[in-house]
C-alpha cells in the first residue's frame, strides 16, 4: 500500500545534464509517475555539448570515456547504443590500465622554435610521471606532509633532478625542467585547477581509474544524451525554466495534499514536490547557495560547498590545411625555456594567458576530423581568455604556433573555443579536491535534507561533484543519478520508513 502511493510521489529534478537524465531514466523505469525535470537553458546534456567546426563535430564540454570497461556505465550504454568505434569495443582496450594517463605519442617543441628529441625530454617525463603517482599514495597512508600537490611535486622533482642529472649539461637540465612546468600546467587542466598548489595533496588520492584506453564518440558525446532522452516519457522536460528557490520544509497544499517542497522557477511558477533532486554543478551552487535554498545549507554542508574546488579548463580547437607535426603524433608539448623554476601559472594573466596553454591533443582519425588540433588551458588565464573577441584568440594562437615551430607562414583555417566560466548556469568545469578538503566533504555535499524526521529527504543531490572517487567524470555524474533515484526507491519500498504524506486538517 505504502509503496503504491510512493509512485505517486511528485518528484522534481533541477538539470537535465547526465546526472538529472539518469535519475529520471531510473525512477519513470521504477514506475514513478510524477517526475519532472527543470532546465534552465534550451538544451538538455549539461556539460556534454558537441558542436561543429565547419563539417567536422568537436566536444566543446566532456571529451572522452574515461577507463571504458565493464565497470563504467557510460561505456556500457555507450555499447549497449552502439555509439562507439569497434576498437573502442575491444578486450585489450578494455584491459589496458593507463592510470589516466594515456600513453599518448609526443611531439616537443621549444619556444626557441626547435623540435626537441625523446632522449632529451624522456627524462622529465619519467621523473614527473614517477613523482605524480606518489602524490595520490597520502590519501591512503594519512598525514599531509606538503602543504599542496605543487608543493609536493616541486620539492621532489628538484631533489631527484638535482641527483640524477647532474651529469648533464645545464642546458639539457634547464630545457627538462622547463617541460616539468609544462606537465605541470597540463595537469592543472587534469585536474580543472588554477594552479595544483590549490590541489589537496592528502585528498589527491581520491579520484580512482577504471582500466580501459580513454575513447571518444565518433558521432559526438550528445548521442549518448540522445538515447537516454528516448527511455523517458514525452514532456518530462521542461526547457527555459530556471529555478530560482526551492524552498523546503514547508507545508503547501494543493488538490487534497500537502507537500513538504515548493519550487520557485524564475518565471513566477511554483511547483510543489514530495523530493527534489538537485543536479546543479558545483560552481554554480558556490555562487548560488545563499538564494537556491531556504532554509540555507546547513553549516556543514555549506563549508564543504566552500571548501571543494571547482575550476575551469577550456578547450581552444585549431584546424589547418596540413599538419605541422608527425603522422603518429598524438599530443604537442609546448615547452617555454624561461620556465625551469617549475611554474603553473604566470605572473600578467592579460599579458601571457597564452603561456598557461600547454599544448594540443590531435584529434584522430585523420580521415574523420582533417587537420584538427585541441588546445588545453585552465585557471585564470582560461578564465580570461573567455572574455577576448574570436579575432584575438586566433591570433594569439597563431602567434604562439609560428614561434614554436619556428616557421612564420603557419595560419590557421578557423579557431573555436570553449567558455565554460562565464557560462552562467555552470561557472567553470568540474570538481577537484581542494588543499583542507577530504572524503568527508564529499560524503557531506552528497547528504540529502533533511536525512530523518517526519518527511525526510526532501531536497536530494546529485552530480560529479559528490562521488566520492569519480569526481570531475560523466560516469561519477550517471552513477550519482542513479544512486539518488536508488534512494527515494528504497525509502518508498520499505515500509518502516514510509511517511504518507496527508492534510493533517
Amino acid at each position: 500500500m505504502a509503496f503504491r502511493h510512493g509512485l505517486d510521489s511528485q518528484i522534481v529534478i533541477v538539470g537535465c545534464g547526465i546526472s538529472g537524465i539518469g535519475a529520471a531514466v531510473k525512477l519513470t523505469k521504477h514506475g514513478f509517475r510524477n517526475v519532472r525535470i527543470l532546465e534552465a537553458t534550451g538544451r538538455s546534456g549539461g556539460r556534454i555539448k558537441t558542436g561543429k567546426m565547419g563539417n567536422n563535430i568537436i566536444e566543446i564540454g566532456a571529451n572522452w570515456i574515461h577507463g571504458p570497461s565493464e565497470a563504467n556505465p557510460v561505456f556500457c550504454l555507450s555499447r549497449q547504443y552502439s555509439l562507439l568505434d569497434p576498437e573502442s569495443l575491444t578486450p585489450e582496450n578494455q584491459d589496458l590500465a593507463i592510470g589516466g594517463h594515456p600513453p599518448w605519442v609526443p611531439n616537443w617543441f621549444s619556444s626557441s622554435g626547435h623540435k626537441l628529441t625523446p632522449e632529451l625530454m624522456g627524462p622529465a617525463v619519467e621523473l614527473f610521471a614517477e613523482v605524480l603517482e606518489e602524490g595520490g599514495e597520502f590519501s591512503e597512508q594519512g598525514g599531509e606532509p606538503y602543504s599542496s600537490v605543487g608543493e609536493f611535486i616541486r620539492t621532489k622533482v628538484r631533489q631527484r633532478a638535482a641527483e640524477r642529472w647532474q651529469g648533464d649539461s645545464l642546458s639539457c637540465q634547464s630545457v627538462r625542467l622547463s617541460l616539468i612546468s609544462t606537465l605541470l600546467k597540463a595537469e592543472c587542466c587534469v585536474n580543472g585547477t588554477h594552479t595544483l598548489d590549490t590541489l589537496g595533496l592528502g585528498a589527491f588520492g581520491l579520484y580512482k581509474t577504471l582500466p580501459g584506453l580513454d575513447c571518444t564518440f565518433p558521432r559526438g558525446y550528445e548521442g549518448l544524451i540522445d538515447n537516454l532522452m528516448k527511455e523517458l516519457p514525452a514532456g518530462i522536460v521542461s526547457y527555459h525554466r530556471p529555478v530560482s528557490c526551492v524552498h523546503w520544509q514547508r507545508v503547501v497544499r494543493k488538490g487534497g495534499r500537502e507537500y513538504p517542497v515548493v519550487l520557485e522557477c524564475e518565471d513566477g511558477e511554483r511547483i510543489p514536490a514530495d523530493h527534489v533532486i538537485l543536479t546543479v554543478p558545483l560552481g554554480y551552487l558556490k555562487q548560488h547557495h545563499g538564494t537556491l535554498l531556504s532554509p540555507p545549507l546547513p553549516l556543514h554542508k555549506l563549508h564543504s560547498v566552500q571548501r571543494m574546488g571547482f575550476g575551469t579548463n577550456n578547450k581552444i580547437f585549431v584546424e589547418f590545411d596540413q599538419p605541422w607535426w608527425d603522422d603518429d603524433c598524438e599530443v604537442i608539448y609546448l615547452v617555454w625555456e624561461d620556465e625551469s623554476d617549475l611554474v603553473d601559472q604566470v605572473s600578467d594573466v592579460e599579458r601571457l594567458w597564452i603561456k598557461k596553454l600547454f599544448g594540443f591533443t590531435v584529434l584522430k582519425p585523420t580521415e574523420r576530423y582533417g587537420h584538427v588540433l585541441c588546445g588545453w588551458i585552465a585557471g585564470h588565464e582560461s578564465e580570461f581568455m573567455e572574455t577576448l573577441p574570436e579575432q584575438d584568440v586566433t591570433h594569439s594562437v597563431t602567434h604562439l604556433i609560428r614561434r614554436f615551430t619556428g616557421n612564420p607562414t603557419i595560419t590557421p583555417r578557423r579557431v573555436l573555443r570553449s567558455q565554460w566560466f562565464h557560462d552562467p548556469w555552470t561557472c567553470g568545469s568540474y570538481t577537484y579536491t581542494a588543499t583542507g578538503t577530504s572524503l568527508q566533504d564529499i560524503h557531506n555535499l552528497a547528504e540529502p535534507l533533511p536525512q530523518q524526521g517526519e518527511q525526510p529527504l526532501q531536497v536530494l543531490f546529485a552530480g560529479e561533484a559528490t562521488h566520492p572517487s569519480f569526481f570531475s567524470t560523466v560516469h561519477g555524474a550517471l552513477l550519482t543519478g542513479w544512486r539518488e533515484a536508488g534512494r527515494l526507491i528504497s525509502h518508498y519500498s520499505a515500509p518502516s520508513t514510509f511517511q504518507p504524506t496527508r492534510s493533517k486538517l
